[in-house]
């Protein structure tokens, strides 16, 4: 037999041989260029190693396996569900772009799936997970957002939502935490313009979240200081009306009797409008 003819069964016979092994036997080393080729092993071998992969925490190479699924059997079965896994391995790994790639071009994929449900979710867990300061940009938050209301909205019945409604709570709290912080920095520094805009913000669109009774005890400390009376007075009886038993408003009250006043709703500005609307039960 000639040289070539015994390299040629020498390639078929490792391939088998690592075929009856099993996957944790597929060494990537052995699918590089003067190796074994990919293209000799299956669908679900391939698949077996990106999973093999995954139990050894080697999110990297767990991508890259079910990467190659999808390349060498793209309308397989196989392929579908190493893509999905593919945007799971990239989330792992922290690879949030390349995870939301993954879950996206599932989602376009195959919309109708079962695990569509979870692509979309992984997809807004690639901005949510990168939430960390609030200084940071807000950007990835409006993201998460919009992308979390998706599984809510289309997927309500899934797993993921409920996960998902307590995930879109903790972001949105954390843009009105973005508003405090900036409100805060305007107030130390004197400028309370500039800082009730930030605290009216929470006050009206962050109701719901956990700042707003400090938002309002701000707002009072920010309106006695320019001398606004009536608004300080109004964005007391808020407090007290919402928050009377917390701190915020024992602190809120103390200020305003230091100036002989008292928590009332007086005069017509957008706090008088907003205890209105509370009291009518229109403000959530």
């Amino acid at each position: 037999m000639t040289g070539g003819g015994s390299r040629k069964l020498g390639v078929v016979a490792m391939a088998l041989a690592l075929s009856l092994a099993g996957c944790g036997e597929l060494q990537r080393k052995e699918v590089g260029p003067g190796g074994v080729p990919l293209e000799s092993f299956t669908a679900k071998q391939i698949f077996e190693r990106g999973e093999y992969e995954l139990s050894r925490k080697d999110e990297k190479d767990a991508a890259f396996y079910f990467g190659e699924v999808e390349r060498l059997y793209p309308y397989s079965e196989w392929a579908k569900r190493a893509l999905i896994m593919q945007a799971y391995a990239y989330h792992e790994d922290a690879d949030y772009e390349n995870a939301r790639s993954a879950a996206q071009r599932y989602i376009d994929f195959y919309p109708a799936e079962d695990d569509a449900a979870y692509a979309q979710y992984l997809l807004a867990l690639s901005y949510y997970d990168q939430i960390e300061l609030v200084g940071r940009d807000q950007g990835l938050t409006f993201q998460a957002l919009q992308a979390l209301r998706t599984v809510i909205e289309r997927y309500p019945d899934s797993e993921y939502a409920r996960s998902s409604i307590l995930k879109f709570d903790l972001a949105f709290d954390h843009l009105a935490a973005k508003e405090m912080e900036v409100g805060r920095y305007y107030l130390k520094r004197s400028h309370y313009g500039a800082a009730i805009s930030r605290f009216r913000v929470v006050v009206e669109d962050f109701q719901t979240t956990t700042h707003t009774a400090e938002a309002l005890y701000r707002l009072i400390e920010s309106y006695l200081s320019l001398g606004l009376l009536e608004e300080a007075q109004t964005a007391g009886a808020i407090l007290g009306y919402n928050y009377q038993s917390t701190d915020w408003y024992e602190d809120g009250f103390k200020l305003l009797t230091k100036q002989g006043l008292k928590p009332s709703v007086l005069g017509d500005n957008w706090l008088s409008a907003i205890y209105r609307q509370m009291i009518k039960g229109e403000w959530l």
